[in-house]
């Protein structure tokens, strides 16, 4: 992590992540990029469906494969970049057959290193194997949910999964949520953990770099008033005076409670929910 000097009160505890000696000093890959316009929460009518979000410095869009087509092609990464669209580092790997494709990179992997694509392919970091071959206990990212419709999930940075079990075609993945979940073994899965672990550390340090990320500011519900939110109303500084929180639409939300759908079409997937509050946080 890198820290600064106390020059102002935004500076005192601010903290970013260390690219040094870790990024490539290169521009992105040109026939890999583009010029987009970010929702920014809204939907298709203009409609706000994701409070808290707009503006941000503008973007050029790094287009990164979750497909994994070439498969039994080894591939070298040759620069790890940064990318303002997401939290992990990507990294340009160029095909055997002189491919370019932008793939997030795992934790520890430097430019040189190589990773291929095959029901073959050794048990090695970056690799990328059918969870029905991968070991139990193996960390995995960049996991599909079913075969051949590319990865889905864990992809933050940091972030991994883990092979629990083998059973009756499906494989048991422990989730970084704690949540063990099902997937069809015959789903493809990469070996290893995502990179930049310490992107959790980091201290924003002032209001104006949460905008920088497009985040706009979050108000609390216990200072609007009544008509606005459930918890608002009273005078001067009051409880929320609800034995539960909830939301600004009158759902369960925080503490602990269960927030899920209870006929969500993927509970026939769980095989164990993820703790929550503060059993998640003791374990």
């Amino acid at each position: 992590m890198k820290t600064y000097n106390p020059t102002s009160p935004s500076r005192r505890n601010q903290s970013t992540v260390s690219f040094r000696g870790v990024l490539s000093k290169k521009k992105p890959e040109k026939s890999l990029t583009y010029g987009f316009k970010r929702a920014v929460g809204r939907n298709n009518q203009g409609r706000i469906t994701t409070r808290h979000k707009g503006g941000g410095h503008k973007r050029l869009y790094r287009e990164v494969d979750f497909m994994y087509t070439k498969k039994d092609i080894p591939a070298t990464i040759t620069s790890i970049e940064y990318d303002p669209n997401r939290n992990a580092f990507i990294g340009l790997a160029v095909y055997k057959d002189g491919v370019k494709k932008y793939v997030i990179v795992p934790k520890s992997v430097k430019p040189g290193d190589t990773f291929i694509v095959s029901e073959k392919a050794p048990l090695t970091i970056g690799n990328r194997l059918p969870l029905r071959l991968i070991p139990v206990g193996t960390f995995v990212y960049n996991i599909e949910i079913k075969a051949g419709n590319g990865a889905k999930l864990v992809r933050g940075a940091g972030t991994y999964g883990q092979v629990v079990a083998n059973d009756l075609g499906y494989t048991n993945i422990k989730m970084p949520s704690t949540e063990v979940r099902k997937v069809p073994e015959s789903a493809w899965a990469s070996i290893g953990e995502v990179s930049n672990s310490d992107y959790k550390l980091q201290n924003l340090g002032k209001a104006g770099r949460s905008r920088w990320k497009g985040i706009r500011p979050t108000v609390r519900g216990s200072v609007m008033n009544p008509v606005d939110h459930p918890h608002g109303g009273g005078e001067g500084r009051q409880g929320r005076g609800l034995r539960r929180a909830k939301s600004l639409w009158g759902k369960p939300t925080g503490k602990g409670q269960k927030t899920r759908t209870p006929k969500k079409y993927s509970n026939m997937w769980i095989v164990s929910r993820r703790k929550v509050g503060k059993a998640k946080g003791n374990k």
